[in-house]
């Protein structure tokens, strides 16, 4: 009875301890939020990644590198909107892992290399602005938007903040990355049904109205009143002419790529893993007490 005691207990307790440690707050990889804490050159930057919510997107990731500006070269994000700060600061978080070695081994066969940053995964990117170039010359690494029109401006790479491979890498840039026409981005697939307007209620009202019919005590009078059926009909076109571009442009709108869904993070993984050796914990607790 004891023996049966002390498994049930062994049980139930082990049982606890997966469950906790399923949680998503447990397994994540890294919260970059309390990594830039103890990095007090770059409070702004980690200030500006906590408002716009961009944090809780990168901590969801499982491999990341951002690239952070110091405080005094976040002032290229000043009398910014927190929606435009966010599209800015999406251009600095690559989807990859790279730390300073690893760049340095790829200049060694490579001289510039295409990059793939969050902003392109949020669908608003147009072209290539959702991708940065990074490049190597003279033993200087530098970093610039793919977009056209991004040429010449480039930051430098000036040191590595923080590594955990391979899963996130804080790279420090001169200050922010230029992306050309990013504020075109606002007007993407996301703003254009607005572009389509419906006719007010208002004019449809007063074109009920001239076309009631007559009233039955006057209908000499009425009938010469009464516009022509032409100019009805020319109504009726211009509003069936009017009506076809609105279905028309909202597909060739929405004809922007967008990102595919993200693979299963590690993180993810490991819930799942978790939460199914939690449920056989559970079950062979209840065979037990089933005994």
């Amino acid at each position: 009875m004891e023996h049966r005691a002390s498994s049930i207990l062994f049980f139930f307790f082990l049982a606890l301890f997966l469950v906790f440690f399923s949680s998503p707050s447990s397994v994540s990889a890294f919260n970059i939020t309390k990594i830039l804490e103890k990095q007090s050159d770059f409070s702004n930057f980690n200030n500006l990644l906590s408002q716009t919510k961009l944090a809780d997107e990168i901590n969801r990731r499982s491999t990341i590198t951002i690239l952070a500006v110091d405080n005094g070269g976040v002032g290229g994000l000043s009398g910014q909107s927190s929606d435009m700060a966010k599209k800015i600061l999406s251009v600095h978080v690559v989807l990859d892992y790279y730390d300073q070695d690893k760049l340095k081994k790829m200049f060694k066969s490579n001289k510039s290399a295409t990059l793939t940053t969050l902003f392109q995964s949020t669908g608003l990117a147009r072209g290539e602005q959702g991708f940065i170039k990074i490049s190597e010359k003279n033993g200087q690494i530098s970093f610039g938007s793919a977009a056209k029109g991004g040429n010449g401006n480039s930051v430098n790479f000036v040191k590595s903040v923080v590594s955990q491979p391979y899963n996130i890498s804080v790279l420090q840039v001169g200050s922010i990355i230029n992306v050309p026409d990013i504020e075109s981005s606002s007007s993407g697939p996301a703003s254009a049904p607005k572009s389509a307007k419906a006719p007010s209620p208002s004019k449809s009202k007063k074109n009920d109205s001239d076309d009631e019919a007559p009233s039955p005590s006057n209908d000499e009078s009425s009938s010469e009143k009464a516009p022509p059926p032409s100019k009805h009909k020319g109504k009726d076109k211009e509003n069936d002419k009017s009506s076809p571009p609105v279905s028309a442009d909202s597909p060739s709108e929405s004809t922007a790529p967008t990102p595919s869904a993200p693979a299963p993070s590690a993180a993810s993984r490991t819930r799942e893993i978790m939460a199914v050796g939690a449920g056989v914990v559970i079950m062979g607790l209840v065979s037990l007490l089933a005994a």
